[in-house]
């Protein structure tokens, strides 16, 4: 569970960042756009509003170069009523640069005003001759002005200014702009929701993948099943094909295993045979203690051995309930004679993280010396503790007996290898020994204590499915 756990929030957590980064760059990108097209579309307002006054611009200069029009009708051709609209924001001025007293011809509109200079706003003259940019008016408006200076010869120079409410490009850029954000908001929801659809299901068969590992690890499958995208299918492959060779890793380790259970029992067995047949002999005897002290040794580390390669292949889930049902079917059996009665409360949710032969042979030798012990009644209960926030679902079997149950010094001495408390009792003391070191193979745990009917009570912490 907390291996799925994990798998998912990975996967989530990687939906998440490429979200976001996607979001952060769609932000970046549209602002960035944004920003210069703005820019753009002021430049072409403001080119467009400099055409329009170079037009006014080179008609004030053809009437002051054909000075021979009468005055009424000079300065006419225009054609913009806001030249003789009082302080409009459009203005026209013409100023005699040649005479030190300067003649001055100005539009209407500028009524008793002056427009002020470009050049004395270090405003430098363009390829074309003329100057233009921003001013004050008189009226604090913002104005745009175009500034000629002009050369007639004998007729004198001049310096002709034409300017006009700029309030017309700042409007039109601010229209533009609110437009602009306008239709870029609506594109940036419809990015952000094909980002979203594409990470959720272009993901999806990453969600897949980790949902089926967390099946293998589980023991609900055995392999990556069903088709994977091209882009996955490697990935797929590739962990199906890691897979195989764990098992194959740990099939040969087993195999090594009982190669050399074979190799060192036969010498064994021929070594006690020969003690045995001089069995009064002192260091036969002595043969014989140390052979069977070695059986046990070889015994024990063997079993840990085929335990350890076991769990390095993919876990298998075991329903527990069955597996203590079958075990008290045989106790029952084997201790018919002293009527000991075994009561089962075993929860059907109940399931072991590993192998039915380890949980048989642990809860095995925790029922059998409950058995062994007991006066009349043996309790086993079977129940999985859920995860929390420190620990993941750990399995509890408890066994408890009502005999004479032991003491701390004793409890101690009970899980020590080939340790026996009553030499009256059939074993080889190693029982306690193998479930604490299995329990320990699988991150579980064996703790004594005592029991509430009286005896022993042996309570076995093994990882749960």
């Amino acid at each position: 569970m907390r291996a799925r756990e994990f798998l998912t929030r990975r996967s989530n957590s990687l939906a998440t960042r490429l979200f976001l980064s996607a979001t952060a760059w769609v932000a970046i990108v549209l602002f960035i756009t944004g920003v210069i097209l703005s820019s753009v579309y002021r430049s072409a307002s403001e080119r467009a509003f400099d055409r329009r006054l170079n037009l006014y611009l080179r008609t004030l200069i053809a009437e002051v170069a054909t000075p021979d029009e009468p005055a009424d009708r000079q300065f006419q051709s225009l054609g913009e009523p806001l030249f003789d609209l009082p302080l409009s924001g459009w203005y026209w001025e013409i100023v005699r640069t040649d005479q030190e007293k300067k003649e001055i011809r100005a539009s209407r509109s500028l009524w008793d005003k002056k427009l002020p200079k470009l050049e004395d706003q270090g405003i430098e003259l363009s390829s074309s001759g003329v100057r233009v940019g921003y001013i004050d008016g008189p009226e604090g408006q913002t104005l745009r002005m175009a500034e000629r200076p002009v050369d007639l010869g004998a007729d004198g120079k001049f310096r002709v200014t034409v300017a006009g409410d700029a309030t017309e490009i700042f409007d039109e850029t601010r229209n533009f702009d609110y437009y602009l954000g306008g239709t870029f908001a609506a594109l940036t929801v419809g990015l952000l929701l094909t980002t979203i659809f594409q990470v959720r299901f272009g993901l999806a068969p990453l969600k897949r993948i980790s949902d089926a590992i967390a099946d293998i690890r589980s023991g609900r499958a055995e392999r990556l099943e069903g088709e994977f995208p091209v882009e996955i299918a490697p990935l797929a492959r590739e962990t199906n094909a890691l897979i195989d060779a764990n098992r194959e890793i740990v099939e040969r380790a087993r195999t090594h295993v009982g190669n050399l259970a074979h190799a060192v029992k036969t010498p064994l067995s021929v070594i006690v045979n020969e003690a045995n047949a001089h069995e009064r002999d002192a260091f036969a005897a002595k043969v014989l203690e140390q052979a069977g002290v070695m059986r046990n040794q070889v015994a024990h580390h063997l079993e840990r051995a085929r335990i350890a390669a076991r769990l390095t292949v993919v876990a298998t889930v075991t329903d527990v309930a069955p597996v203590i049902e079958a075990l008290r079917r045989t106790m029952e059996k084997i201790h018919r004679n002293r009527g000991v009665a075994i009561d089962i409360d075993a929860s059907a949710a109940a399931k072991f993280r590993g192998e039915r032969q380890d949980l048989e042979e642990m809860a095995g030798n925790l029922v059998d010396n409950a058995c062994k012990w007991a006066r009349s009644r043996v309790r086993i209960e079977a129940s999985v503790r859920p995860a929390d926030a420190v620990r993941p679902a750990m399995l509890h079997i408890v066994v408890d007996d009502d005999g004479r149950g032991l003491s701390g010094e004793e409890r101690m001495q009970a899980s020590q290898r080939g340790r026996r408390l009553d030499e009256t009792k059939p074993g080889s003391g190693l029982g306690l020994s193998i479930v604490t070191d299995l329990a320990a193979l699988y991150g579980g745990s064996l703790m004594l204590g005592t029991a509430p009917i009286g005896g022993l009570r042996a309570e076995l912490v093994l990882p749960a499915a």
